[in-house]
């Protein structure tokens, strides 16, 4: 177990790595390629020659891309420095880049805003769990009754229903209409009552979504697997159908779910621009979607590889549960 444990640590540092190189280039690299000129759209094209030189030398975009690709890991270790002339910058570890439109740091602005969006995408990720996989398993052994057409229809409504649309009907109903909550986002620090309010609706719009596809997963698999010859051994040594469906179907169920966890909970935590953005959420989404509209590149390079990273560690996670909970893996 922990020979596997190091070698998808290995395997995740690694990858972690090329994914800093291959998002730098996409953002540093490609514009150059496609004529497009950085230093220009930082400070906008009726400026001045000289402001974009000064600029241009202070990114450093006129060093070879290996030199720029050095100098943004050593930042992120032992912080950076920009000049030009007497124009100096310097940017504290970790440091992430450093965005001259909004004339500060990446990272004090990553972790200002990354607390949103991990509650909202933890939250929403307790509530989608619960309710989509129970949806799922009872849909299975209930089959063809009453309830898995009803749970079907409802999953199927989820996944049609865009977020921006069930968002705004429930803030139309209990925040306009039945005036149940403010909807306005407190901080945890702030208030546990008033952070609680103003998350409860976007929990259940992003869970309902999620909940949705995880209850049609969840029900697919548990009825290929109580057909499996395991199974029907279980039933016929007498085991009670608790033990067969909680220790033994659901063993291997929780598989797929748990890959399907690991990209999603990992990608939220990059920022659910939709829902953010519904919600008027402080998150990364909102940061990433202003940076967009500013043309801002360091803010979306450092969403992105926060994203990346989240990914990683989220699929790390879920490789150490599947040793976990499936004893082939481990023998693997």
């Amino acid at each position: 177990m922990l020979a596997y444990l190091i070698r998808r640590l290995f395997a995740a540092a690694v990858m972690l790595v090329v994914t800093i190189l291959v998002v730098f280039s996409i953002f540093f690299l490609v514009p150059k390629w496609a004529g497009v000129d950085i230093a220009t759209s930082f400070v906008g094209k009726q400026a001045d020659p000289a402001a974009v030189e000064a600029v241009r030398t202070k990114l450093g975009l006129s060093d070879p891309i290996f030199i720029q690709v050095w100098h943004f890991f050593k930042g992120i270790f032992v912080g950076r420095t920009y000049a030009a002339g007497g124009d100096i910058t310097h940017c504290s570890a970790p440091c992430f880049g450093y965005s001259f439109r909004s004339e500060q740091a990446v990272w004090p602005v990553l972790t200002d805003r990354f607390p949103v969006t991990l509650g909202l995408a933890l939250g929403a990720a307790v509530l989608w769990l619960v309710f989509g996989v129970a949806a799922g398993v009872l849909s299975a052994l209930k089959r063809g009754s009453l309830w898995d057409r009803g749970a079907m229809v409802v999953a199927l409504s989820g996944v049609s229903l865009p977020i921006y649309f069930t968002g705004l009907l429930a803030s139309a109903i209990f925040v306009f209409g039945l005036k149940w909550m403010d909807g306005k986002y407190v901080p945890l620090s702030q208030s546990v009552s008033g952070y609680l309010g103003g998350m409860i609706l976007p929990w259940i719009t992003l869970a309902f979504l999620y909940a949705a596809m995880y209850a049609r997963i969840t029900r697919a698999t548990m009825l290929e697997i109580l057909g499996e010859d395991y199974i029907r051994t279980a039933r016929a040594k007498g085991l009670t159908e608790q033990v067969v469906i909680g220790k033994h179907a659901m063993r291997s169920t929780m598989t797929p779910i748990l890959t399907m966890l690991g990209m999603d909970l990992g990608a939220l935590i990059g920022g659910a621009i939709l829902t953010e953005t519904t919600f008027s959420l402080p998150g990364l989404g909102q940061a990433v979607l202003t940076a967009i509209k500013n043309q801002d590149l360091p803010i979306i390079l450092g969403v992105t590889l926060i994203t990346s990273l989240a990914v990683l560690i989220a699929n790390l996670v879920v490789d150490v549960l599947y040793a976990v909970i499936d004893p082939r893996v481990r023998l693997a």
